[in-house]
Parts: structure tokens; C-alpha cells; sequence
């Protein structure tokens, strides 16, 4: 009987692994779009002679997100993203100090361009026809708000009517990769997106809270 020793068998093993997996598509490319949704933010200062209150409210919007990526192992990938999407906002700021109070509210158009990059982990290998994942990235994104309408301004110093920032992103998300033929799949992801946030540092008081976006997204990827 022919005995083959061990490691000429794990060796055989990686190597038929390796070449496998050469064979399949590692390059990817893919467009998702859908809703983005804005956390909001609130502030109020009180003392025993008077108080101020600010607060925005963000509407949901619209969302895409472009995607080129690079499989570098069954269950492993990268991933680089432009990231767009576009929410109106309400401000709304009172400050009870002085002989007469000030009040004012904005309605404003803002977005938001990111660049990110993603690193995405898959629970199961790249031959399957569904695949869940988990990712984790960062990168920048710039967020611009330019004045729809002042509707109430009494003795207020509302913000100007442009203004735009630069902050780092940090960018959570789970998703599914479907299948459906010939290197195409359909796409599934939910993501999360934390950043600095130049719209509460405007308010009157300014507010406190760090700029999550949340998206919910829906699309077509392409396996090369």
C-alpha cells in the first residue's frame, strides 16, 4: 500500500485551495441607493434669571452609495465607497436673555460626500449564492447646508446662509450579497455613520451630540 506522508498532503491541499480560488472572480463593483436618516440634536441651558433652548430636526432623504472592492480571501474582502445622500433640516433656537426674548427657525437643504473605505467580513465563502457580512471603515466626509427660508427671526442670530465641514467618519454596517447569475448579485446593507457634526456646533447653545447616519440601501453588485 502506497503511504503518502502528511505534508505532501497539506501541501497538495493549499496549493488545489490556492489555484481554486484564483479561478474565481476577486474584483467587484456595484451602485446601492436608498434612505438616509439623520440623528438629531437638542440643548438647553437654564439658570435662575433665564434660559436658552436650541434643537435641529432632520427630514429623511435620499442616499447612493458607489462601490469598488477586491476579494482577498472566501471570506474576506475590501471595499471603497463614494457616499451621497441629501436631508433638509429645521433650526430652531430661543434665548430667554435680554428685555425681550429671541427666537429664531431655519429651514435648510444640507448633504452630505463621503469616501470611505470598508473592510467586510463574510460568514460564508465566496462560492455561496448568499452571503452575510459585517463591515467596518473610515474615511472623510464633507457635509454642506446652504438656507432654504428663515421663516421667524426676532433679534436671533440664526447661522449664515452657507456653511460646510470637513470631519473623519467612522462607518459600521451588516449586509447581504444575493446571487442571481453570471457574476451579478443583489445587494442588502444597513450601515451606520458617526462623524463630528458641524450643524449642532451652529445652534444657540450649541449642541452636543456627535452626526449619525443611518442608510438603508438596496442595489446591484458585479463580480469580474
Amino acid at each position: 500500500m502506497l503511504k503518502i506522508p502528511a505534508c505532501t498532503v497539506l501541501v497538495w491541499c493549499l496549493t488545489t485551495s490556492s489555484a481554486a480560488a484564483q479561478d474565481r472572480p476577486r474584483l467587484f463593483a456595484g451602485a446601492v441607493a436608498g434612505l438616509s436618516t439623520l440623528s438629531a440634536d437638542a440643548r438647553s441651558v437654564i439658570s435662575a434669571r433665564d434660559f436658552a433652548v436650541s434643537l435641529y430636526k432632520p427630514e429623511n432623504g435620499p442616499a447612493l452609495n458607489l462601490l469598488v472592492g477586491a476579494n482577498l480571501h472566501d471570506y474576506v474582502a475590501i471595499q471603497a465607497n463614494y457616499i451621497w445622500n441629501r436631508n433638509d433640516l429645521a433650526l430652531v433656537a430661543i434665548d430667554s436673555a435680554g428685555v425681550l426674548p429671541s427666537v429664531y427657525e431655519q429651514r435648510r437643504h444640507s448633504s452630505q460626500h463621503a469616501v470611505v473605505g470598508d473592510f467586510l467580513v463574510y460568514f460564508r465563502p465566496l462560492p455561496s449564492h448568499i452571503r452575510p457580512y459585517l463591515s467596518v471603515g473610515a474615511g472623510i466626509v464633507r457635509l454642506a447646508s446652504r438656507l432654504d427660508e428663515t421663516t421667524h427671526v426676532r433679534r436671533g442670530d440664526p447661522p449664515g446662509p452657507e456653511f460646510a465641514a470637513t470631519r473623519a467618519t467612522l462607518r459600521v454596517a451588516v449586509g447581504l450579497d444575493l446571487e442571481i447569475g453570471r457574476g451579478w448579485s443583489v445587494r442588502y446593507s444597513f450601515s451606520e455613520s458617526l462623524s463630528g457634526n458641524p450643524i449642532s456646533e451652529r445652534l444657540s447653545p450649541p449642541g452636543e451630540r456627535n452626526l449619525a447616519n443611518f442608510q438603508n440601501l438596496f442595489g446591484i453588485v458585479r463580480a469580474f
